[in-house]
């Protein structure tokens, strides 16, 4: 290929990769990092995007590669992991020719959004654990005073978004937007707030969608929203009561617990014990 040919290759996967992250979409993108001598092995360092449609975008130098390798570009993004690295003979034993050749699949996906309803003790706890570790959090309230961007002046809470709400569920679903990569909590003061950002969060069709209160008050809720119409298949995806038993007691260890649920729910965790199979 001539430098040429891989600068323009290399605008267009980057100009697909920006398009990605601005839609809140997801993709694969596939580097050849090493490869045997010779002249059916393709440059070290070629790249191909494959995003879920799947549409490809760039190439690895050989038509029957790029096949073999946007297939499992596909499996590796159904695997919920960040990056890999295979050799082509363990997916696609059949391209015996590029035996030795090895690929690095790295997800591209813009970083996990969290919207909170609700900045009581609770909300306020998790909107700060939520961007200590990695999480772009806004935070949603009807009530200015809770949403004072004094109250959240450490250094690594300036990123969070401060959405002083006058209509609960306009304010949600503007701020969940297309849903994907979004995790939603709604921990805010009351059923009749809890009915009106469960309403607008089951209708953007988040990733998650968890919600604060006892066994009563989320049955309420959900009741309430059942007599409207709303299916049970959307009904059964809302995990209420929010977050994972650890016997929390103090509003950041009940933070603790939802952020819990939702990272396990975004990695695929099951929430048990790593050292469970000691004691088995």
């Amino acid at each position: 290929m001539t430098a040429d040919k891989k600068q323009a290759q290399s605008k267009l996967i980057s100009d697909a990769i920006s398009k990605v992250l601005d839609e809140g979409s997801v993709a694969v993108l596939a580097t050849l990092i090493d490869a045997t001598a010779g002249e059916s092995n393709p440059a070290i360092g070629a790249k191909l995007l494959v995003d879920e449609s799947p549409n490809r975008i760039g190439s690895l130098g050989a038509s029957d590669l790029d096949a073999a390798v946007a297939g499992q570009a596909l499996t590796f993004l159904g695997s919920r992991r960040e990056a890999e690295t295979s050799r082509v003979e363990a997916f696609a034993p059949e391209l015996g020719h590029y035996s030795g050749a090895r690929v690095l699949f790295e997800r591209i996906a813009a970083e996990p959004r969290l919207v909170i309803a609700g900045a009581g003790h609770v909300g306020a706890s998790l909107a700060r654990l939520g961007a200590l570790v990695g999480y772009r959090v806004t935070l949603v309230d009807d009530r200015a005073e809770f949403v004072a961007r004094e109250l959240f002046a450490a250094p690594n809470e300036q990123a969070i978004e401060l959405v002083l709400a006058e209509h609960w569920s306009d304010a949600i679903g503007e701020s969940i937007g297309n849903g994907r990569g979004v995790s939603v909590a709604i921990v805010t003061r009351g059923h009749k707030q809890d009915e009106d950002c469960l309403r607008a969060a089951i209708a953007t069709r988040p990733n998650y969608v968890g919600m604060i209160g006892s066994k009563r008050r989320t049955n309420f809720v959900l009741d309430k929203l059942r007599e409207e119409g709303t299916s049970e298949d959307q009904l059964k995806n809302v995990h209420a009561p929010i977050g994972l038993d650890i016997g929390a007691v103090s509003p950041e260890e009940v933070a603790l617990a939802i952020l819990a649920e939702i990272v396990g729910e975004r990695r695929g965790g099951k929430g048990a014990p790593l050292s469970s199979w000691r004691r088995s």
